[in-house]
């Protein structure tokens, strides 16, 4: 099935410090298992891997051992910056449909974007079957490291460690596909033949569960920290604030602030600066909880892959971007007076960006994505624009509102906004004239602000529109732009899967 793709990617990891892991290779799996792993140099706060290049092995001489379990789970961390989980798919699948973003660029330039936009995105568009397949690829890389990795001798501590952080990827990718699809096919282990990944959708509350299951056990093992060399890869506070957004999707408040109160008593804080904190020398910073990780490797453009920052970079001139995804005046429109965050998310054409760049005064887009942006002293002729960048999946301050959230659908009123607060005091950055502290005891008023923080706080990071969705208010924000009530609030499963699977997998309705 076309799904659960065996085409893999794997890499290999060293001891050496500060380095991060960005190498790309190839598993075909059956005969040949080739690996393409190269050198990368990074900052003090990077991660993973540091190896030369090395040749075609036989699959059946893979899993033997501690280094094959290494290059595996490697290769699972290096897919979630592939093309179909971090560019114009996820673009398209959750965040276009919003009101924070449209499609940018040029008019006539990838009109398929349009389509989510008005909610007539088709059965056969090829974005929605491209995020399909990303999200089922990296799942069946983590199912790989989970069967087979128990078989290997190995040190123990690391073995559970390993299928630990392959239970929190899947995890991860399960939540993408639910909220983006509902019922899904549920694969939590290799098929031994072709005929049993044609797998059936399950429903939603199975798939849920399945990811919470994953989760707990991911919890349960994983470090709270790493040393210099693993930076980057999943940590308990990861699995636990991951579980804490899944149980926010379910509207399982005590659950949320349970999870949520774990990790604010795990040492995480706000970086003081909200701009900075997107900018290339502070990832994995304070804040963050869990990154994917990228770098640009000199001398080899091709393992220099990811595009994230690129489609969304500012278009033309020295900006070098592609010039999708642009914020819009909604979105402008949401950002109180004098909010900090608005610059630090948003660049306007004609401004000098923080970091001395001059963005054009005319172009075809009046804004761009500032928290993708890379500073054009950065981009290098021959690489992708913007390759270093990492990319945020989760940060502190979204435990905050998750906490804040939680605790007032229960009722919690001090608690929710001492959560909501702390957020509003880091935007604030010291300027009390600014973002009044919020001081409503009403309920609905201090739901309405908390979706309001939300949306500022976490402008451009995939979230706005499936909040909208989650709070039940898909009709009430986006009915302009077409959406329907009890179709919209997910998309069409991918034609091509339901022709593979000979009508196993039903359609969604309404598509």
């Amino acid at each position: 099935m076309a799904y659960l793709s065996i085409i893999n990617h794997l890499e290999n990891d060293s001891s050496i410090i500060m380095k991060k892991n960005i190498i790309q290779s190839s598993l075909t799996i059956g005969k040949y298992l080739p690996f393409a792993l190269l050198l990368s140099l990074t900052s003090c706060k990077d991660s993973f891997l540091d190896v030369p290049p090395q040749g075609q092995q036989p699959s059946e001489q893979f899993w033997k051992n501690e280094g094959d379990a290494t290059k595996a789970v490697n290769a699972m961390y290096a897919n979630l910056r592939s093309w179909n989980n971090t560019a114009f798919a996820p673009m398209a699948v959750e965040s276009i449909a919003s009101d924070d973003t449209e499609k940018g660029s040029s008019p006539s330039d990838a009109t398929f974007f349009n389509k989510f936009d008005t909610f007539t995105a088709s059965a056969s568009e090829g974005q929605i079957g491209d995020f399909w397949k990303g999200q089922y690829q990296s799942i069946n890389y983590a199912n790989q490291v989970i069967d087979n990795i128990p078989a290997i001798s190995m040190d123990e501590n690391l073995k559970t460690r390993y299928i630990a952080e392959a239970k929190f990827i899947r995890a991860y990718c399960y939540f993408r596909l639910v909220r983006a699809f509902g019922d899904v096919p549920l694969r939590l282990s290799l098929a031994q033949d072709a005929a049993a990944y044609n797998l059936p959708r399950s429903p939603k509350a199975e798939v849920w569960a399945a990811i919470e299951k994953d989760l707990k056990d991911a919890a349960s093992i994983l470090p709270q920290t790493y040393g210099a060399t693993d930076i980057g890869r999943a940590t308990k506070g990861a699995a636990l604030a991951l579980n804490a957004k899944v149980a926010m999707y379910q509207k399982k408040w005590s659950e949320v602030v349970a999870l949520t109160k774990q990790v604010m008593g795990m040492g995480y804080s706000l970086f003081p600066n909200y701009e900075q904190m997107f900018r290339i020398p502070n990832e994995n910073c304070s804040e963050s909880i869990f990154e994917i990780q990228c770098k640009l490797i000199l001398g080899n453009a091709a393992a220099s892959n990811s595009q994230y920052s690129q489609v969304q970079g500012v278009r033309g001139s020295q900006g070098g971007g592609w010039g999708f995804h642009v914020p819009t005046q909604d979105l402008v429109n949401e950002f109180e007076e004098g909010d900090p965050r608005k610059d630090a998310t948003i660049i306007f054409r004609g401004e000098i960006t923080p970091q001395g760049d001059v963005i054009p005064a005319t172009g075809d887009n009046p804004m761009y994505n500032q928290k993708s942006y890379v500073p054009f002293s950065l981009f290098i002729s021959g690489y992708n624009e913007g390759a270093d960048q990492n990319i945020r999946v989760i940060r502190y301050a979204e435990v905050l509102l998750m906490n804040a959230e939680a605790n007032n659908e229960l009722g919690n009123t001090a608690d929710a906004l001492a959560s909501l607060e702390m957020v509003r005091a880091r935007a604030r950055q010291g300027n009390n004239a600014i973002l009044p502290k919020v001081t409503t005891t009403d309920q609905a008023l201090l739901r309405k602000a908390i979706y309001h923080e939300r949306r500022v706080e976490l402008a451009m990071e995939f979230d706005r529109f499936f909040d909208v969705i989650r709070q039940g208010r898909g009709a009430e924000v986006f009915g302009k732009k077409g959406f329907k009530t009890g179709v919209s609030e997910v998309w069409p499963i991918p034609q091509n899967e339901i022709d593979l699977s000979a009508g196993v997998l039903k359609q969604n309705t309404g598509y």
